[in-house]
């Protein structure tokens, strides 16, 4: 015949782990004893969202229904965190596109291509001298660009006429 004993398992809460010193096992303890450090108390506002889900779940648990107050506070706190102005155009714009697939899979590749020119530009910048010489080509380039179409008046109104007529057909209106 087997017999079985019946060991308890204590838990006790110390503070003796927070000043990260090993606790002092004394002759007393039982081996099967263990001391956890107490955690630091939190008061943030998840913590008292979640204390008042957790009444919630208790109440519907012990009556079957939500207390009709509770549902009202939870959705109250849930509308007092107001998106920003971009996040609702953003939402806004997402509700208007017809082939969501398409947006999705175009920027999911747009990541990609950039992460990949990423991969390719440090690449390029480990390179002796090509850095350098990238960086004069662009000076060159950008001195090039302002002296045709900025500096001059005539040139400089070519260009923004240019720029409005690229923009209107993209977007289809001017500002």
């Amino acid at each position: 015949m087997a017999s079985t004993s019946s060991s308890t398992l204590t838990i006790s809460s110390s503070s003796t782990l927070v000043d990260a010193k090993a606790p002092k096992h004394s002759s007393t303890s039982s081996p099967q004893s263990v001391t956890l450090p107490t955690l630091p108390l939190r008061t943030s506002k998840a913590t008292a969202f979640c204390r008042k889900l957790a009444r919630n779940v208790m109440a519907m648990a012990t009556t079957g229904e939500a207390p009709p107050s509770a549902v009202a506070t939870d959705v109250a706190s849930v509308e007092v965190a107001e998106l920003p102005e971009f996040v609702k155009t953003l939402q806004e714009a997402w509700d208007k596109v017809e082939d969501k697939y398409a947006v999705s899979s175009i920027a999911v590749f747009g990541g990609v291509a950039l992460w990949g020119s990423t991969g390719v530009i440090s690449a390029i910048d480990r390179l002796p001298l090509v850095p350098g010489l990238l960086e004069v080509v662009g000076i060159g380039y950008t001195g090039w660009f302002a002296y045709k179409n900025l500096v001059f008046k005539p040139d400089r109104d070519a260009f923004i006429r240019k720029v409005k007529e690229t923009y209107k057909e993209i977007i289809g209106s001017s500002y």
